[in-house]
């Protein structure tokens, strides 16, 4: 077994999924995949679940910056989006940057679902302090406080999406999507919307391999993205992936992050300890042989290591 170099990365991508695009200064500026909106997103960003401490979160943006991260996903359920806010106006002129150069997501927590939606979307533009958020998700597909088989799950849904509309309309939520929607609410969503979701994030890794879920997504324009790619740890000790890295000499979490980001798909790893960070980024130097893409790929076996929205109607 053995890595690709670089310049192999094309030729090894399917066909089907989006191609990211390569700046000459390729090592100081990530790739990035297009958006039905015209927008180009990060192929990798930092993921801040679970990271609250004001020192993590600008101990994780500092080495994310440093190595090349230009994007940052949180969520009113993180409550951090106060602290990334102020992470982020520090840190950018330390690294040469501006507002303009980095791309920031956040999400509707499930308690503002439905008629709270557009106060949910302006309080994380107030806690983050920016005047425009890049992408904006409604998190999950249920409300809190209702019972995954209430009906009045799927009448708030389209409630919350009526409002982003409008947000995204007044320049003040760039590009809206979803997250943790299956192939059934996306499809829902997709009959009645009158914005086209730009972004679904879901779980993804060899084990979920989500194709059902991806085919929706090419045949529609909408960028699927993981979240968990590695399995929230469980995969770092798999055997298969585990050898795999062996024979690339990469480490078992750069080649599950390689394995999404080879197949056009962007990336959230979650660190806040700088080496960590650093390493999680370098996964656009070497390429996965087909052999081994395989083998990842025929690991799937629908297991979930997070939430399971099938039961949401």
């Amino acid at each position: 077994m053995q890595c690709y170099k670089l310049s192999s990365l094309v030729s090894s991508m399917s066909d089907s999924d989006p191609l990211p695009s390569f700046s000459p200064d390729f090592l100081n500026l990530t790739p990035s995949v297009l958006l039905n909106t015209g927008a180009r997103m990060p192929l990798l960003g930092l993921g801040t679940f679970q990271l609250r401490s004001p020192e993590d979160i600008l101990q994780g943006v500092d080495s994310a910056l440093s190595s090349g991260y230009r994007s940052f996903d949180t969520a009113s359920v993180y409550r951090n989006e106060t602290e990334l806010g102020r992470a982020l106006r520090e840190l950018l002129p330390k690294h040469g940057l501006s507002r303009e150069d980095i791309f920031i997501t956040s999400k509707l927590g499930p308690k503002d679902q439905g008629t709270k939606a557009r106060e949910g979307a302006l309080r994380s533009l107030e806690l983050l302090d920016v005047e425009y958020i890049d992408l904006y998700l409604i998190h999950w597909p249920g409300t809190q406080g209702l019972g995954v088989g209430d009906l009045r799950n799927s009448k708030n849904r389209a409630q919350s999406w009526a409002e982003l509309e409008e947000l995204h309309a007044q320049g003040r939520l760039r590009a809206i999507g979803v997250s943790n929607y299956t192939h059934g609410h996306l499809k829902e969503l997709l009959e009645v919307c009158r914005v086209k979701p730009a972004v679904l994030q879901v779980e993804f890794h060899p084990c979920l391999a989500q194709g059902e879920l991806r085919q929706l997504c090419r045949e529609k324009g909408v960028c699927f993205q993981a979240y968990s790619s590695l399995g929230t740890g469980s995969l770092l000790q798999d055997p298969m992936v585990v050898q795999v890295a062996k024979g690339c000499g990469q480490s078992p979490a750069q080649v599950l992050l390689r394995w999404a980001v080879q197949q056009g798909v962007p990336i959230l790893p979650k660190s806040s300890h700088p080496s960590r960070v650093a390493e999680n980024g370098r996964v656009f130097d070497f390429v996965l042989n087909p052999e081994d893409m395989k083998r990842l790929g025929n690991m799937e076996s629908g297991k979930k290591y997070c939430w399971d929205p099938s039961q949401v109607v």
